[in-house]
């Protein structure tokens, strides 16, 4: 017994070295704040993570070590180590490749793959921020925003240009290549292609499986989309359905009376008081937050833990989270598109930092952890936005004017017809993935790759071309995150389910304190040691039913409107209570190497602190 315990705390050491290494390397490197040096380091420390979680001896090894701890008399450290080592051997079961020419093939993936990011560093997208103006360099985050919110035709147009050049340019720089290396790959571990082999292991269901509950909610969904373009066209135009239109002619004029209610120097302010109202907390967790946008650094929000948080015999290890967003403060709708990523990844960095099992398999954010999992915790957090009665209480002016109820009836007349349109924008991805990883490389050519993504956005999304055309999302270049994407629509299926418990058991949802800790209970705390499945039914009382998402993207305006008066006055005569949660967050919010804001002296501070610094830097 002896043995097995020395075995199971040396491997949770072994890992948390491994990982935390590759992990700190990999923040300095996509942050943009280190130089070749340190990027040649990263690389070299990712190959050891995926070489220690892929070691092809380790199953074996497990095996006969938990037979050995199977066959001793039951105790509850026994019972409490095979729990451990059976997550281990789970966790192994995912990750392991065990042919040599399997694990050549994955080093090449990721020097490959290392290098087109470097590259993709030195490619400068431009586009018009007004008429008169010379093109200016933009990030990913700045081109979608400029595209959904500038009152100019030509210069949304000059956005969509520019995503388009960037999917040209990676289909002659690599991506093409990067298609092929992980189909062979995927088919010497026995898989049909790189597609099939992430579906089994990063959702436990076979390509299939998947496309038999996404067929459906297409399905469901196609008749209220075209019916929605249909009405858009009518009101203001065939013009409205272009791909550079459809985003300002359906939320533009929102998000630009919005505005003034959501700056982003308060948003940090809000998240704050807002999770600690609902009782959400972080286990003494610290956390590293870079929300700015600036030139080298990756081009998507994440999160991710250099320390995964676990019970090491009797002490506990908290978690070390690190996030990002990309905010421009002052772009318009940048204050609207900040505090929804700091929702959405202090979501993740809630749901990870709430993870209290025995090692640190079951709280890393990969296989077998499962996305649509992941995903689910940070989307039910940044849909609370969304909420009328939210609005009413967080979204205020510097007035302390709160948001009219006739602009939050605006809002939902602009989302609602459109919220089908907008969840079938994920469906995209699986779709052309699956399509294109069953070619031969002979077919990867640019032309080819470029035509089946036009067409698979004219399929599913019913226009000539998608707002942010397939190629530019950046979950298609790492094979973390290849091949992947279904998960969110997956996740949102599940949000709904949970929203709709809620609201049945507590009647709202808004500053609800009883939400932090059943969250905590039946979805955090397990880990990957149950599946996505079964946390539903342990919150909910029953399985995975998408039924939900369908009925809530076929909705009326006027039925979603008499929901939110109906949420405003049960809000009226409902006290805000007190932000006083202890939630044991150990926060620093950064720009690259420089600290804004610390709550080292208290979360009003560091509040204080980051508005002041926002609007010192932009007024």
């Amino acid at each position: 017994m002896q043995h097995a315990i020395d075995y199971f705390n040396r491997l949770n050491q072994d890992y948390l070295a491994v990982h935390q290494a590759k992990e700190d390397l990999f923040w300095q490197h996509y942050m943009g704040t280190c130089g070749a040096e340190v990027s040649a380091r990263f690389a070299a420390a990712e190959t050891a993570y995926k070489r220690f979680i892929a070691e092809p001896t380790r199953p074996a090894e497990l095996r006969h070590i938990i037979s050995q701890v199977t066959a001793e008399p039951p105790f509850s450290e026994r019972d409490t180590i095979l729990h451990g080592l059976r997550g281990w051997a789970r966790f192994f079961d995912c990750n392991v490749i065990e042919d040599s020419a399997a694990q050549a093939l994955m080093d090449e993936i990721i020097a490959a793959e290392n290098d087109l990011y470097a590259r993709r560093k030195d490619f400068t997208m431009q586009n018009q921020l007004a008429e008169q103006d010379e093109p200016v360099a933009a990030s990913l985050g700045e081109l979608l925003t400029n595209q959904a919110n500038n009152s100019s035709e030509r210069c949304r147009q000059s956005s969509q240009q520019a995503l388009r050049a960037l999917e040209q340019w990676l289909l002659h720089n690599g991506f093409p290549q990067l298609v092929s290396l992980r189909n062979r790959f995927a088919r010497q571990m026995v898989y049909r292609n790189f597609f099939d082999y992430k579906v089994n292991k990063t959702e436990q269901m076979t390509p299939e499986q998947l496309f038999a509950i996404l067929d459906s909610f297409e399905r469901q969904t196609r008749d209220g989309m075209q019916a929605s373009l249909r009405q858009l066209a009518s009101a203001k135009g065939d013009a409205a359905l272009a791909p550079w239109n459809i985003r300002y002619a359906t939320a533009g004029d929102v998000t630009r009376q919005l505005d003034p209610y959501l700056p982003f120097s308060d948003s940090l302010r809000r998240w704050v008081d807002s999770f600690k109202r609902l009782h959400i907390g972080f286990n003494g967790a610290r956390m590293q937050l870079d929300l700015l946008v600036r030139q080298g650094k990756y081009e998507n929000g994440f999160m991710h833990g250099p320390v995964p948080p676990f019970l090491a015999q009797v002490t506990w290890v908290p978690a070390r989270i690190n996030f990002t967003s990309l905010a421009r403060p002052g772009q318009l709708g940048s204050g609207i598109s900040g505090i929804t990523t700091l929702f959405h990844e202090g979501g993740h960095a809630a749901h990870f930092a709430n993870i209290r099992q025995n090692a640190p398999c079951f709280s890393q954010e990969f296989p077998p952890t499962s996305m649509a999992y992941a995903e689910t915790q940070s989307m039910f957090c940044d849909s609370l936005l969304d909420y009328a009665d939210w609005l009413k209480r967080y979204a205020l002016n510097r007035h302390g004017e709160a948001v009219p109820d006739a602009l939050i009836r605006d809002a939902i007349a602009a989302r609602q017809p459109m919220r089908a349109f907008n969840e079938r924008h994920i469906l995209l991805v699986p779709y052309f993935e699956w399509a294109l990883y069953h070619w031969d490389d002979a077919q990867l050519t640019p032309e080819a790759i470029t035509r089946l993504a036009r067409e698979n956005e004219q399929r599913i999304l019913g226009i000539d071309g998608s707002p942010r055309p397939t190629l530019a999302i950046p979950h298609l270049l790492s094979q973390e995150s290849a091949c992947s994407y279904q998960g969110y629509l997956l996740a949102l299926m599940a949000v709904e389910q949970t929203r709709h418990f809620f609201l049945q058991r507590d009647g709202y949802l808004t500053d609800n304190p009883a939400i932090g800790p059943s969250l905590a209970q039946h979805y955090w705390q397990p880990g990957n040691s149950v599946s996505h499945d079964a946390t539903l039914v342990s919150l909910t009382g029953e399985g995975f039913n998408p039924a939900y998402l369908s009925a809530v993207c076929n909705q009326t305006v006027e039925q979603a409107w008499r929901q939110a008066q109906d949420c405003m006055a049960q809000a009226r005569s409902r006290p805000q209570p007190p932000a006083d949660f202890p939630w044991q967050a150990d926060i620093h919010v950064v720009d690259g190497d420089a600290i804004l804001a610390s709550n080292a002296q208290g979360d009003e501070v560091i509040c204080r602190q980051f508005a002041q610094a926002i609007q010192q830097r932009y007024g």
